[in-house]
């Protein structure tokens, strides 16, 4: 068994995970909702930059309607983050389940 070599190649693998997680909180997702009246941009870090609502669905009479709409444009945008990640990690582990370890 060679551990320095057995080192370096973690290291290595774990430069390249950092590196990916990096990649993917830049990248942008984005969420819908009500047909697409109402949509959500986020990162992949779970930062939301952008929010557009079609004056068509502002109601003010029921207010609840958009307040759902966008939290299912949000939910729906972090989702796809979620998952993107998930499965891109998914990847660099072999498919080893590191318990939330990575983000």
């Amino acid at each position: 068994m060679d551990r320095p070599s057995e080192l370096s190649q973690l290291l290595q693998q774990a430069q390249q995970m950092l590196a990916t997680q990096q990649e993917l909180a830049a990248r942008v997702y984005e969420g819908t909702a009500g047909g697409g009246m109402v949509r959500v941009e986020v990162t992949g870090g779970s930062k939301v930059i952008s929010v557009s609502i079609n004056p068509e669905v502002i109601d003010a009479s029921d207010p609840g309607l958009l307040e759902d709409l966008i939290l299912v444009a949000t939910n729906a945008a972090l989702d796809a983050a979620t998952a993107e990640a998930g499965e891109t990690m998914k990847g660099l582990t072999g498919g080893l389940d590191l318990g939330g370890l990575l983000g």
